[in-house]
């Protein structure tokens, strides 16, 4: 995973992996037949462990604005702790998907958090606490997104704007303004 984050899938070498795992070259081809087989396993590993930590949110068990609210924190603090999903993603996004397309596993682990998110809003829907019409694929692009473009354009936003983004008090406006942003969407008039 740290090699794949720091160079890309094209700049990311087997024999580093392999010196820094201390293991023989050949044993990583023993279980991977090459880089885009172990990339790919990379991959659906970092989406694993993400779709893990939001089930253990219990959103289902929430109530629905608070469910959302805790999706939108949780979702900033994880590309916080983790630069190395969104360098793996950016990497996937430069060859097209063409790692994850080929994945058997990943539509199966982003579904049930998809199909939670639905049943989030649709509550929300009935108690009169959220909107109608919110189409949950879209809510979590949109939460994704805004912690994400700022995360992975940090240093030239903060070129653009003269200041250090990634700055406690930065941070914390800026959990601030995308939990606002996405509750204000989806909270009823």
């Amino acid at each position: 995973m740290t090699e794949f984050a720091g160079h890309g899938f094209g700049g990311a070498r087997i024999d580093a992996i392999a010196e820094r795992a201390g293991v023989n070259k050949k044993l990583i081809y023993y279980y991977f037949e090459g880089k885009d087989e172990l990339f790919l396993a990379v991959l659906e590993q970092t989406y694993a462990d993400i779709r893990a930590a939001e089930h253990d949110l219990h959103l289902e068990t929430s109530e629905p604005l608070r469910a959302i609210e805790s999706l939108v924190e949780f979702t900033w603090k994880h590309y916080l702790a983790h630069p190395e999903f969104l360098a793996l993603l950016n990497s996937e996004n430069m060859h097209r998907a063409g790692h994850l397309k080929r994945s058997r596993r990943i539509r199966q682990m982003n579904s049930p958090l998809i199909d939670v998110l639905a049943k989030v809003l649709a509550r929300g829907e009935r108690s009169g606490e959220l909107r109608r019409g919110v189409d949950p694929m879209q809510l979590y692009i949109s939460i994704a997104g805004l912690a994400y473009f700022y995360l992975s354009n940090k240093h030239t936003l903060g070129a653009i704007f003269g200041q250090d983004l990634m700055r406690k008090e930065a941070l914390d406006q800026r959990l601030s303004h995308i939990t606002g942003v996405v509750t204000s969407y989806v909270r009823a008039a």
